[in-house]
């Protein structure tokens, strides 16, 4: 039986819907006053796991999941050892440097050497701010990261923005973007290559319905 994770959060309801439309029904983790974590497919084919979104990637890379579905920011800071395989086209944003919109930097190249950013993507900002050649202190952040500017705990910021309301209502302002993010699909790289339990036909079909969505 193949077993998908699904990532809790904004990409829970594309995602299922996405399952339903080649025959899984995995929508019993749309109903809030559900407790459960793992459920199966009416049909007995496949059953999901509803996990946080940075534990999709770990669930899929030790096998306890053939199939995941989550977001590529997650994918470039947790660098997993699984196969990607889709952009799944949902779930568009984007990593971005903010700051106070007071500060007067036109881009991160004019924030100052050894200046504080506070992140809870840790791994993505240290790799920017390397690839600009730029030494700056990274402070971990897991709650609302925008608080860093605004109680003057961190110059700047990274995070995932995907209207800008967030930080226009907190007076930031984006000064440049890293990348941009989309849901991805990934697998269990041996798992993939075996074709276990037929995997590789639920995969064609999740990419052709994909494609006929766009």
């Amino acid at each position: 039986m193949i077993t998908v994770a699904l990532p809790k959060g904004a990409l829970l309801e594309d995602s299922i819907l996405l399952l339903q439309a080649v025959g899984l029904d995995f929508s019993a983790f749309l109903d809030s006053s559900g407790r459960q974590l793992q459920i199966e497919d009416p049909t007995h084919t496949a059953k999901a796991l509803l996990v946080r979104a940075q534990d999709v990637p770990v669930y899929v890379e030790y096998g306890q999941a053939q199939l995941g579905m989550v977001g590529y920011d997650v994918l470039r800071e947790k660098k997993p050892l699984v196969a990607n395989l889709a952009d799944l086209g949902f779930g568009k944003c984007r990593m971005s440097i903010a700051v106070k919109k007071s500060s007067g930097y036109q881009s991160a190249l004019e924030l100052p050497p050894h200046c504080r950013v506070a992140s809870k993507f840790v791994y993505c900002a240290r790799e920017y701010f390397h690839s600009i050649d730029l030494p700056v202190e990274i402070i971990p952040l897991y709650g609302s990261v925008e608080l860093g500017p605004i109680t003057g705990m961190s110059e700047a910021i990274v995070d995932l923005v995907s209207t800008g309301r967030t930080l226009r209502e907190n007076g930031l302002v984006e000064l440049e973007i890293l990348f941009e993010s989309t849901a991805r699909l990934i697998a269990h790289p041996l798992s993939y290559r075996l074709n276990l339990d037929g995997l590789n036909d639920l995969i064609a079909q999740l990419r052709a319905t994909t494609l006929a969505m766009v």
